[in-house]
């Protein structure tokens, strides 16, 4: 699964505003709602953070991947932020975040939610500059192309 081409310039946010775990989750499910991906951005939010409080989906490298099923999507959101500064995420290496991956999918289809899971974690743990070079990208179409670059470098 090829993660740059399930992202297009307007899922990307080039400069959250925002610093802490629930500002960035607010922001996220806002900008969805905004775009018209999503109806309720505030049912997203308190499924994003109930999913938090399981857990933090925060995975260390600067990068967090908040996730969860949510009805009335019926193929996958997925949406790329980007915070310079950082967010406090309770990562795990206790580092803010710098890097998130949303996927919001259908409760109907966790098979595809999980590949794009997968398909995260594995470019994030095979690419040790992933996070610079995201964090120096200038715009949308150059946070994809670092996605792409990445991707082609693990999978040729």
């Amino acid at each position: 699964m090829k993660l740059h081409s399930l992202l297009s310039e307007d899922l990307v946010i080039p400069d959250l505003q925002t610093r802490s775990r629930e500002d960035v989750l607010s922001e996220m499910s806002g900008f969805l709602k905004q775009r018209g991906l999503i109806r309720a951005d505030r049912d997203l939010y308190a499924k994003l953070l109930q999913r938090e409080r399981l857990g933090t989906t925060a995975i260390g490298e600067g990068v967090a991947i908040p996730h969860c099923k949510f009805e009335g999507v019926s193929s996958p959101v997925f949406l790329l932020g980007i915070s310079r500064p950082g967010a406090h995420f309770d990562s795990l290496d206790g580092r803010p975040s710098h890097v998130f991956f949303l996927v919001v999918s259908s409760p109907d289809d966790p098979g595809l939610s999980l590949r794009i899971l997968a398909a995260i974690a594995r470019l994030v743990r095979g690419s040790a500059s992933l996070t610079r070079r995201l964090l120096d990208a200038a715009d949308p179409a150059a946070v994809i192309n670092v996605i792409r670059e990445e991707e082609e470098k693990l999978h040729g």
